[in-house]
């Protein structure tokens, strides 16, 4: 979920009611698109619509998850929704329309990711650990996956598919201490068996592979940097190190998406924007709300780039609710950049 890893008290609080209770449309300025150019360009993504307000059983709305279906219809996920109300939701980004597609009394989702093995939708549930799956129309709810992971139970947050149908899920475990508790986990896509591939990580939150699938980048809230994995044939990791270190200042980073030239798009919990770097670590922008229309929001936690297109969709939230920005990506959507 972006942002959970080490959560606000309020958000805590939130996402404790829900386990224990089982619980616009303007564009903006024309000309408002892009200034600059270089590691200094800002690109000013404009406002779709407006998809929920604040929660009263929760106190907060926090969209995450963009993910699109096989039609081109945008799945999103609102990570603290009560029970009833629409914890996955579909969105006609053309029309500026949405529906609700599932709920429940448990689930906590904070990402959602097609599989490339069976065609279901995948969520994790943040507050118990759970992997479920739904059918594309969002019936048929699942348990894909449950329990602990070598001792303990997950946080699971993000996903990345391998292009087997394996899970790569950011398990975000807040430190204890000064001791990093995070870990990357991976699930066999018949849910049979889990495996810790990386552990004492800071708070794991984004987690996708790069462009030919030979390693991840994985984010760590608490440090504020970007590792990169690399992987082995059998899925396994090989090496690790520190690649980017993302000057945040009170922003902290959330899910990672990847497009079709590497380059990566590191979503903020603090702030209403993301940056963009290139697979070498050099910044090449930031995209943001207009200055003009963020105030009450507080992250851009993730985005969905449209496969073979340009057009990004990214899930904005705070006090002032919900909402979809859209820019244009540095390039092409491909898998790593559709959900997780």
């Amino acid at each position: 979920m972006r942002r959970l890893p080490i959560p606000s008290l309020a958000l805590l609080t939130a996402l404790a009611t829900l386990a224990l209770t089982g619980c616009g449309t303007d564009t903006g300025d024309p000309g408002d698109s892009t200034a600059s150019v270089g590691a200094g360009r800002t690109i000013r993504a404009q406002q779709v619509m407006q998809l929920t307000k604040v929660h009263e059983e929760t106190g907060m709305t926090l969209l995450e998850g963009p993910t699109f279906d096989a039609n081109g219809r945008l799945l999103v996920v609102d990570v603290t929704a009560p029970a009833g109300k629409p914890k996955v939701i579909r969105v006609d980004v053309a029309k500026k329309t949405s529906r609700p597609v599932h709920t429940d009394d448990r689930g906590a989702y904070t990402s959602a990711q097609f599989s490339p093995y069976d065609g279901r939708i995948y969520l994790t549930d943040y507050v118990h650990g759970d992997i479920v799956s739904l059918a594309a129309d969002g019936s048929d709810p699942r348990t894909f996956f449950s329990g602990e992971v070598d001792g303990a139970r997950m946080n699971a947050d993000d996903i990345a598919f391998d292009e087997a149908g394996n899970l790569y899920v950011s398990d975000s475990r807040a430190p204890s201490g000064d001791e990093p508790l995070g870990r990357v986990v991976r699930i066999d896509r018949d849910g049979r068996t889990a495996t810790v591939v990386a552990g004492e990580l800071a708070a794991t939150n984004g987690v996708s592979f790069d462009v030919g699938y030979r390693g991840l980048w994985v984010s760590e809230l608490t440090q504020n940097r970007i590792s990169y994995l690399r992987l082995d044939g059998a899925g396994k990791v090989t090496s690790r190190h520190t690649a980017i270190r993302v000057d945040g200042g009170i922003a902290q980073t959330d899910s990672i998406a990847v497009d079709a030239d590497g380059n990566l798009y590191q979503g903020l919990h603090g702030r209403a924007a993301m940056v963009v770097y290139d697979k070498y670590g050099e910044r090449l922008a930031t995209v943001e709300v207009p200055p003009g229309r963020a105030a009450g929001l507080e992250s851009a936690t993730n985005v969905a780039i449209t496969p073979g297109g340009t057009k990004a969709y990214m899930t904005v939230s705070g006090p002032a609710g919900g909402f979809l920005y859209s820019f244009d990506a540095l390039a092409e959507g491909v898998r790593q950049s559709n959900g997780g």
